[in-house]
């Protein structure tokens, strides 16, 4: 018996650094995509002077042991009522934070995506331990439950504007919801837009790099990225939906690199830098590695 109790809990655990895995991988994959507009990747900085490649690299190492962290979370919490989970995630998320705050010197290269991730890994945790079935829907629905109210609890209900965060403004003034909507959503726009997209690209044979770039530019088209509207105003993000729509279209005449590349200068040019659909990226590419 008590045999059996550690094959199943070597299991557990190499399920755990499986997925653990796959998150911090999806983090690599997103930010050596090149050439990527507006972003760090291999060939520049993109439209950033306090990030290079490296701070993502380092910022990367220190977040992945906290993936682990978050499923067991999940895990550990299969019992508690969805709406109680939220509360409980926020120490292991500042905690990460500070790692990741810490490796980089202060810089935010990944603060939206421990947020996204840490759901995800925690719901990862919950389903598994409730013996539920994995798949990306139902991970989105479960986050989607963790998060019930986070819009009108977070943004809504906003002090005054002086007091505001830039999240909070960004809401009150033009009604973005950022990272917050979309994990309310059960990321919605990753379950109905990218992912599918991305399989299908990948199902009619292009390779990973390929398909990523092009689901970057539907995510661009797409998402009204508050990190686009911060630096650009939502002029700028209109420019920038238009602009990827556009290189999205020509990709399928003409070589995608040369289109990326000028497309590239042009957002450094303005200042703007895609990073909300950069994370969202980083998701859709860890939900593809599970079953439809």
């Amino acid at each position: 018996m008590p045999q059996r109790m550690n094959k199943e809990a070597a299991q557990v655990v190499d399920v755990k650094a499986e997925w653990a895995e796959l998150a911090y991988q999806a983090l690599l994959h997103e930010v050596n995509l090149t050439p990527k507009p507006g972003l760090v990747d291999r060939a520049n900085n993109g439209a950033h002077r306090d990030m290079t490649l490296q701070y993502f690299y380092r910022s990367a190492e220190a977040i992945e042991p906290w993936f682990t962290r978050f499923i067991t979370e999940g895990e550990e919490s299969y019992q508690r009522p969805a709406g109680e989970i939220l509360r409980r995630l926020r120490p292991l998320g500042l905690g990460c934070e500070n790692a990741m705050f810490t490796a980089t010197g202060g810089v935010n290269t990944h603060k939206g995506t421990v947020f996204s991730m840490g759901l995800l890994c925690c719901a990862l945790g919950r389903l598994h331990r409730q013996g539920r079935a994995i798949n990306a829907a139902a991970l989105g629905h479960e986050v989607a439950l963790f998060c019930q109210g986070l819009v009108e609890r977070e943004l809504n209900s906003a002090p005054v504007l002086s007091q505001q965060t830039a999240g909070q403004q960004l809401f009150h003034l033009h009604g973005l919801t950022g990272a917050r909507g979309e994990a309310q959503s059960g990321f919605a726009t990753v379950l109905t837009l990218s992912l599918p997209f991305y399989r299908r690209m990948t199902g009619q044979g292009k390779n990973q790099q390929q398909a990523l770039s092009q689901t970057l530019l539907l995510l661009m088209s797409l998402n009204a990225d508050t990190n686009v509207v911060s630096r650009g105003g939502m002029s700028g993000l209109t420019w920038l939906q238009r602009r990827a729509r556009e290189v999205l279209r020509a990709c399928w005449q003409k070589s995608p690199t040369p289109l990326l590349q000028q497309f590239d200068e042009q957002c450094i040019a303005r200042h703007l830098s895609p990073g909300g659909s950069a994370d969202l990226l980083i998701l859709t590419w860890f939900l593809a590695q599970f079953p439809e």
